[in-house]
């Protein structure tokens, strides 16, 4: 099965997107099922993953409820507190819920690089440790050293690094970043998405060739095993268009890569990191 493993839908009469205003004009309307559909089609895409957007339980509501009457939706990966005292008998109850897959704070919004460390935080992610359960890593390359040391506490912590942790394409940045996402990817149970590229590089004028560093370091340290693609659709329109973004993931992918290989990288991978049926 081919899987888009991260994109988004919002409604912005919602009123909960703290940080989409009128200014990314591209992006500042609705995006729902209907509007990604014939893309998804377009590329062979059979099922996604719909990743929060906003940090309220009220979206993660609106997200279950497409994921109820959406087909093409493999699961959601919501929001909750971390850092709340109710979080485990909130998780308890959503991880009960048909097509909550995963958990996802966004990291690279709070003020404090280190939140993830807190002693609350830890606390409940001790709970995701014991059940096995998703975490997406929403982050920048500063948070990289952050994530080590979760890590170096929570070995088995079942994560995914979002967007490859958001290195500085447009630049063609490549350290620390490249020697920090080694270190991460030296434990077993993190994943890496190829995805959110584009809008890291010049939105005006990035050519595949761009990401192509991005792409070859993040397979030389993670492997074919545990890199999932993703379109981040719908913020991927600031810089490019799906297809666009399919396609230059396509023409990064190693030449050798096997049929078989490619088929994990579009969709094995991403079932067996969120336990999809």
């Amino acid at each position: 099965m081919r899987i888009d493993a991260h994109q988004h839908f919002w409604k912005l009469e919602r009123g909960d997107y703290f940080w989409l205003t009128p200014e990314l004009e591209e992006i500042y309307r609705d995006f729902l099922p209907q509007d990604l559909k014939s893309h998804l089609e377009r590329c062979g895409i059979e099922k996604t993953i719909v990743v929060q957007a906003t940090s309220t339980v009220e979206e993660t509501e609106f997200l279950l409820s497409l994921y109820a009457e959406t087909d093409f939706i493999a699961g959601v990966v919501g929001w909750l507190d971390l850092e709340s005292e109710t979080f485990p008998q909130d998780f308890d109850r959503y991880r009960q819920r048909q097509g909550f897959v995963g958990i996802r704070p966004m990291l690279q919004d709070l003020a404090d690089d280190k939140w993830i460390l807190r002693p609350q935080v830890v606390e409940n992610i001790s709970r995701l440790v014991e059940n096995d359960f998703p975490i997406d890593l929403l982050i920048y390359p500063r948070h990289l050293p952050v994530i080590k040391a979760l890590l170096q506490r929570f070995p088995r912590l079942r994560a995914v690094i979002d967007h490859l942790a958001k290195p500085n394409i447009a630049k063609q940045e490549m350290h620390p970043w490249q020697e920090h996402l080694a270190e991460i990817a030296n434990y077993p149970n993190v994943m890496c998405k190829l995805s959110g590229m584009i809008t890291e590089a010049d939105h005006q004028k990035w050519a595949p060739d761009d990401l192509r560093p991005y792409v070859s370091h993040a397979l030389e340290v993670f492997g074919v095993e545990r890199v999932m693609f993703g379109s981040d659709w719908p913020v991927c329109l600031l810089a490019g268009q799906y297809e666009e973004v399919y396609q230059a993931l396509a023409a990064n992918l190693p030449a050798s890569l096997s049929a078989k290989e490619a088929d994990k990288i579009f969709g094995q991978n991403a079932m067996r990191f969120y336990k999809l049926s």
